[in-house]
C-alpha cells in the first residue's frame, strides 16, 4: 500500500454558525413517529390535567380615584396630604392591594368559614404529589432528630380563628389583582374564585371596605387633628397668659408709663449736647491757644496788642485811629511849633491820653480774653458731665425698651398661634362627621356567565404545538449528543472520511454471529448485495489498477471485521481467485467460522517457517475462495507481521491470486493493522453503525494517518435499515439494482 495521505474532508471549510435545515428535517423525519407518539402523550396528560383543574370564575369592579374631594376644614394640611400628585394615586392603588384591605373583607364576609377560603378543606383536596412531598419532608424531619423539630402546641380559640382568617386573607390576596386603567383615574379590581356569584360578591365588597376604610381613616384624621389643637390650644393659652404677665410686671417694676417718648427724648438731649459739647470744644481750642500766647512771660503790652484779636477788635481800632490823628497833629505841629508851645505840649498830652487809653484798652482786651478761656474751660466741663449722665439714662431707658419689645413680640406671637389653632378648631369642630369618599363606583361587579380560567382549548393547543417542539428538540439533542456514526452524514462530518459501502443489519440470534454462508442465501439479496456493493466501491478506487491486496479492520472488537472480511472475500471469489487471510493471530475467528479444527496450520506456521504454503490453505470449493487462517498462535505475532519472510509470503501469493483480503486486528489495541498495510493496496475501516464512539473511531484513524497510511473509506456495518425512514441516507450503497425481495423492499420503504 502506498504511503500517500487520506482523501478526507476538510472540516474548517464547513460553517460551525449555520443552521443545517436538511438535517434538521431529516432528524425530525426519522424520529417523527417518536416524536408524534411523545406528542400525542403529553397533550394527553395536559389533557387530563386541564379537564381536572377547577374552573375559576371571574369578576371586576370599576373605581374612581377622585383627585379632590370637598373638604371644608383642610385638615389634610395637618398631615401633607396632596391628592393632585401621581404618588397619590398609586399610593390608594397599593392600598387597594393591602393586605387591610383583604383582612376586612375577609372579616366582612366571613370567606375564613367558606369551603374555598378554609385550611382544613384546602389541606384535605391537596394533591397527591403535594401530600407526598409534605409527608416525606415530615418523616425525614422526625427521622433526622439533629434538624429543627417544630414545636407542637395547642391553640387558643381566638388563636385558630386568627389562623383561618389569615390563611383566608393570603388566599384572597393571591385571588386578587389591582389593575389601573392607563392615563385614567380609574382601577379595576378583578377576583378570581371557583364561585361566580362569590367573586362578584368579594369584588364589590372590596370597593366598599376601601371607600369605608378612607372614610374611616379621614374620620380618625379629624379627630387626632381636633384632639391635638385641643392640647395645642391649650398650652398656646397657658403660654399668651404667661407672656401678658411677664409684660404687665415689667412695665410696674420700671414704672413705663410712654417708653417710646421718654426714649425719643432722651435720645434728642443727648444729640443736643454733643453738639454743643463739640462746638465748645473748638471755642476751648481757638481761646486755649489766645490764652497761650497772651500769658507767655516774653510779650510785652506792645506785642500783646498786635495780637490779632486785640488788633482787630472795634474799641482797639477806634483808639489807634485817634492815636494815629494825634501823631499825625503833632508831626504837623512840630512843624510849626517848638517842643514847650503850648499847642505842641497840648498836642503831646493828647497822644500820650491816647496812648495809654490804648494800652488799657489792651489790657482790658486781655483780661477779657483769659476770663472767656476760663468760662469756655467750664461750660465743656459742664457739658461732658451733662452728656455723660444723659448718655446713660440713654442706655437704661433703650435697654428697657428692647426687654419691654421682646416681651410684647412674645405676647403678640402667642396670640396669632393662639387665634389661629383657636379659629382651625373651630372649624374642625364644625365638619366632624361631613367627610366625603376619595372613590365612587363606576360598575359593580357582576357573576360571569362562562369560566375564565382555565382556557382549555388554548391550552390543549399550546400542549400540542410545545410538545411537538419538544420531541423535535429532543430528537435533535439526541441525534446531536449520539457520538456514534449511524449515516453517510455522520462518516462526513464526524470523521471526515468518505463512505466506501455499508453491510446491513441482519436479523438472528444476538448470542450466536451471523452464519458463514449467510451471503449465499437467496432470502437475504439485500445483504449480500451490500457486500457486492462494497465490492465494486473497492473495485473503482483506481480502475486503471484495481487493489489486489485489501486490509479490513476496525477501532475495537466486536464491529463486525471478520464477518465484512470473509463477505468481501465471498464477493471477490464469484469474480476472480481470491485468498482470506486471516492476520489476527491474537484472537483468531477465520478457522472458527470455517469450522476448520484446532491443529489447522495457518500464517503464523508459513512466516516462521514450520509449514508450507500449500500445507497451510484450505479451499473452500462452496465459496470458490482459499483460506489461510491464523494458524498456531506465536508468543510475538508483531515480530512475524514485520518480518522479511512476512512480506516474500505476500508478494509470493500475490502472484497467484487476483484479490487478497487480509482480516487483521483493531486498531485501538495493537498496531498490527498499521503494520501489515505496509504490504497492501488498499485499507478497508469497518465502523459499527450507531455503536462506536466517534472520538475513538478519529483516535484509531489519526494513527494511521500519522504513520502515512491513506484510508480508502469508510465500511458502515450493521446498519439497521428500519431506524432510517429515508432512503437518501444510504442511497447508493446498497440494493442499488432493485434485486431485493419485496419484502425488503417494502421494509426499507
Amino acid at each position: 500500500m502506498k504511503d500517500t495521505p487520506s482523501v478526507h474532508f476538510d472540516k474548517s471549510q464547513i460553517p460551525q454558525d449555520t443552521i443545517d435545515i436538511v438535517f434538521l428535517f431529516t432528524v425530525i423525519k426519522d424520529y417523527i413517529w417518536r416524536i408524534l407518539g411523545l406528542t400525542m402523550m403529553l397533550t394527553l396528560l395536559a389533557t387530563l390535567i386541564v379537564f381536572s383543574l377547577t374552573p375559576l370564575y371571574t369578576s371586576k369592579v370599576s373605581l374612581l380615584i377622585e383627585a379632590e374631594t370637598a373638604n371644608v376644614a383642610p385638615v389634610q394640611e395637618l398631615y401633607g396630604l396632596d391628592s393632585s400628585r401621581k404618588e397619590y394615586f398609586e399610593t390608594q392603588f397599593e392600598i387597594l392591594r393591602s393586605r387591610q384591605i383583604a383582612e376586612k373583607t375577609v372579616r366582612r364576609l366571613s370567606l375564613y368559614e367558606n369551603p374555598l377560603f378554609d385550611e382544613t378543606f384546602a389541606d384535605a383536596n391537596k394533591g397527591f404529589l403535594t401530600r407526598l412531598v409534605l409527608d416525606a419532608k415530615t418523616f425525614i424531619r422526625k427521622s433526622l432528630t439533629f434538624l429543627p423539630q417544630e414545636d407542637y402546641f395547642e391553640m387558643t380559640e381566638s388563636e385558630k380563628l386568627e389562623s383561618r382568617v389569615g390563611f383566608a386573607t393570603d388566599v384572597l390576596m393571591a385571588s386578587t389583582r389591582v389593575i389601573p386603567k392607563r392615563n385614567t383615574q380609574v382601577v379595576e379590581v378583578i377576583i378570581e374564585t371557583a364561585d361566580p356569584k362569590l367573586s362578584a360578591t368579594i369584588a364589590n365588597t372590596i370597593a366598599d371596605v376601601y371607600i369605608d376604610s378612607y372614610l374611616e381613616a379621614k374620620f380618625e384624621m379629624t379627630q387626632d387633628a381636633t384632639e391635638w389643637l385641643n392640647n395645642s390650644i391649650q398650652g398656646l393659652r397657658d403660654r399668651l397668659t404667661k407672656a401678658e404677665g411677664e409684660l404687665e410686671a415689667f412695665d410696674e417694676s420700671n414704672e413705663v408709663v410712654n417708653i417710646d417718648g421718654v426714649v425719643g427724648l432722651t435720645s434728642e438731649k443727648v444729640q443736643q449736647l454733643s453738639d454743643e459739647l463739640i462746638a465748645s470744644r473748638l471755642k476751648l481750642q481757638r481761646d486755649q491757644a489766645l490764652f497761650e500766647k497772651i500769658t507767655s512771660s516774653t510779650s510785652s503790652i506792645e506785642d500783646l496788642s498786635r495780637i490779632p484779636e486785640v488788633l482787630n477788635h472795634p474799641s482797639v481800632q477806634d483808639i489807634r485811629r485817634a492815636q494815629v490823628i494825634a501823631q499825625s497833629n503833632v508831626s504837623e505841629l512840630q512843624q510849626v511849633f517848638g517842643p514847650k508851645h503850648p499847642t505842641m505840649i497840648s498836642a503831646n498830652a493828647e497822644l500820650t491820653s491816647i496812648t495809654e487809653s490804648l494800652d488799657d484798652q489792651t489790657r482790658n482786651l486781655i483780661s477779657g480774653i483769659t476770663t472767656e478761656y476760663r468760662e469756655t474751660v467750664r461750660k465743656v466741663d459742664s457739658l461732658e458731665a451733662d452728656l455723660k449722665i444723659t448718655t446713660t439714662d440713654l442706655r437704661r431707658l433703650t435697654s428697657i425698651d428692647n426687654k419691654r419689645r421682646s416681651l410684647e413680640r412674645d405676647v403678640t406671637i402667642n396670640q396669632q398661634l393662639y387665634d389661629s389653632f383657636f379659629t382651625r378648631l373651630n372649624e374642625t369642630d364644625q365638619v366632624v362627621g361631613f367627610e366625603s369618599a376619595n372613590a365612587r363606583v363606576l360598575d359593580l361587579a357582576r357573576p360571569s356567565d362562562a369560566p375564565s380560567k382555565p382556557n382549555k382549548m388554548l391550552i390543549i393547543a399550546l400542549s400540542l404545538f410545545l410538545s411537538f417542539g419538544f420531541g423535535c428538540m429532543l430528537a435533535v439533542l439526541l441525534r446531536t449528543l449520539n457520538s456514534g456514526v449511524r449515516s453517510v452524514e455522520d462518516v462526513e462530518r464526524k470523521l471526515s472520511q468518505r463512505m466506501l459501502g455499508l453491510i446491513t443489519l441482519e436479523p438472528h440470534d444476538k448470542k450466536e454471529d451471523l452464519p458463514v454462508r449467510y451471503f449465499f442465501e437467496p432470502d437475504h439479496h439485500t445483504f449480500s448485495e451490500s457486500v457486492r456493493t462494497l465490492r465494486t466501491s473497492i473495485q473503482l478506487l483506481n480502475v486503471e489498477k484495481p487493489p489486489q491486496v485489501v486490509v479490513v479492520t476496525s477501532s475495537v472488537p466486536k464491529e463486525g471485521k471478520s464477518t465484512v472480511s470473509v463477505n468481501l472475500a465471498f464477493a471477490f471469489g464469484q469474480v476472480a481467485k481470491t485468498l482470506l487471510i486471516d492476520a489476527d493471530m491474537r484472537r483468531p475467528s477465520v478457522a472458527k467460522l470455517f469450522d476448520l479444527p484446532g491443529y489447522q496450520p495457518g500464517l503464523a506456521n508459513v512466516v516462521s517457517g514450520s509449514h508450507s504454503i500449500d500445507e497451510c490453505i484450505v479451499n473452500d470449493d462452496e465459496a470458490n475462495i482459499d483460506i489461510l487462517s491464523a494458524g498456531s498462535m506465536p508468543p510475538n505475532p508483531q515480530e512475524l507481521l514485520v518480518s522479511e519472510k512476512f512480506k516474500e509470503t505476500v508478494n509470493k501469493l500475490k502472484k497467484t491470486y487476483d484479490h487478497i483480503i487480509i482480516d487483521t486486528p483493531p486498531t485501538q489495541a495493537v498496531s498490527d493493522a498499521i503494520t501489515v498495510t505496509n504490504h497492501a493496496d488498499s485499507l478497508v475501516y469497518v465502523v459499527k453503525s450507531d455503536s462506536t464512539n466517534s472520538k475513538l473511531i478519529n483516535a484509531s484513524l489519526s494513527r494511521f494517518i500519522e504513520a502515512g497510511k491513506r484510508i480508502d473509506g469508510i465500511v458502515l456495518n450493521q446498519v439497521d435499515l428500519r431506524k432510517s425512514k429515508s432512503g437518501a441516507y444510504y442511497y447508493g450503497y446498497y440494493d442499488a439494482y432493485g434485486y431485493s425481495s419485496q419484502k425488503n423492499a417494502e421494509t426499507i420503504k
